[in-house]
């Protein structure tokens, strides 16, 4: 009688616990954008260290079983996205540009594989994050003296191609669909360090670059994704861009303000001009996101 009674207390405690425990949603999740998108590292290579895949590991914590569908091509900027040249959209993306083990789409604009495979697996796509709009802006460090004139004149444009891709999105995957954009490290506060590269400007450079992306470059992004309710996570924040500017003392570069050692440490720009992450900031992208994800159940 008592192992009966013992019996029946454990069912309905088993059966608390299963319900407490849902099985994992088992969904697609695309990844859209440039290079960091794909995961590109050292020595600009890209890997499967990148925060989507990092994000897919991370989001079995709340529930979700996903499948990485990278269609991140590297060199992306938004126009190409949607209108490449007829020689981008003959190759698609260049095989050295995908996320290793990611399929190619000749004959197709990254959108248009995208939007194709959301509409094919229509109710299967849990979530796409974006990341693009970089390459719209960043060959305006060329010329120091007019970076921020240039990013300005540069922005409006992204703004109106990210936002009509955030729209065609969310027309093909409906409202549920989760949709995270990020915004980006501000690598030219490196250029601080790299007076050899950028002269007696180089810390003038790097402060400008604080002025487009808190006033230009990350409310433009913004802007695009609030158009369809989308979430969007402030990399530049996160990664302590906006100071304070006290200074630390790093190897190698020496006394410098907290943010500046903040980007050496977490991208290459400091060490070769390479604009990419470490994988500790691509850490920090993924983390953002994750904190997007409801808990399932």
């Amino acid at each position: 009688m008592l192992g009966l009674l013992a019996l029946l207390a454990i069912v309905p405690a088993a059966q608390a616990a299963s319900k407490s425990k849902p099985k994992p949603v088992k969904e697609f999740y695309v990844s859209l954008g440039d290079s960091y998108a794909v995961g590109t590292t050292d020595p600009q290579h890209p890997t499967t260290n990148g925060y989507p895949n990092m994000l897919v590991k991370l989001a079995k914590k709340k529930g979700y079983d996903f499948t990485l569908v990278n269609f991140g091509c590297g060199g992306a900027t938004t126009t190409s996205m949607l209108n490449p040249t007829a020689a981008q959209k003959a190759i698609g993306c260049s095989p050295m540009a995908l996320m290793p083990g990611a399929k190619n789409y000749p004959g197709q604009s990254q959108m248009q594989a995208a939007l194709a495979f959301i509409k094919a697996n229509k109710g299967k796509v849990g979530l796409v994050t974006i990341s693009i709009g970089g390459n719209d802006v960043d060959g305006c460090i060329a010329d120091p003296t007019t970076a921020f004139t240039c990013v300005s004149n540069n922005m409006p444009l992204a703004t109106k191609n990210l936002t009509t891709m955030v729209k065609q999105l969310r027309a093909a995957g409906g409202k549920k669909l989760r949709i995270v954009g990020s915004t980006y490290p501000d690598v030219v506060l490196g250029a601080w360090v790299r007076q050899d590269i950028f002269g007696a400007i180089a810390p003038m450079l790097a402060t400008e670059s604080l002025t487009s992306f808190a006033n230009v470059i990350n409310p433009g992004l913004k802007k695009a994704y609030d158009t369809v309710g989308a979430s969007f996570v402030d990399v530049t924040t996160a990664t302590g861009a906006f100071g304070p500017f006290v200074t630390t003392t790093i190897p190698t570069y020496g006394t410098v303000p907290v943010p500046v050692a903040k980007v050496c440490e977490l991208t290459w720009f400091c060490k070769d001009l390479n604009i990419h992450m470490q994988p500790a900031g691509y850490r920090i992208i993924a983390n953002l996101e994750y904190a997007t994800l409801p808990t399932v159940g």
